[in-house]
């Protein structure tokens, strides 16, 4: 059944269930998982690494911010 995911937040949540229901024994007694925490780390990482970046000059700044420069 397809989730609607509506934020960056639900998206992060549904990777943390998931990767739970996927590898149970991944979880520990008491809910905690190591194992699904590194999982979840190194795939932000990946993310942030794989998104655009923009030098400062780039960047448009409100009118009052620009004034003061």
């Amino acid at each position: 059944m397809a989730q609607d995911l509506r934020t960056y937040a639900d998206l992060l949540q549904k990777i943390h269930n998931d990767l739970r229901i996927q590898h149970p024994e991944w979880v520990q007694q008491n809910g905690e998982s190591p194992l699904c925490d590194s999982y979840e780390a190194r795939l932000m990482e990946l993310l942030v690494a794989s998104m655009p970046t923009e030098s400062n000059d780039n960047i448009a700044l409100p009118d009052r911010e620009v004034s003061q420069r």
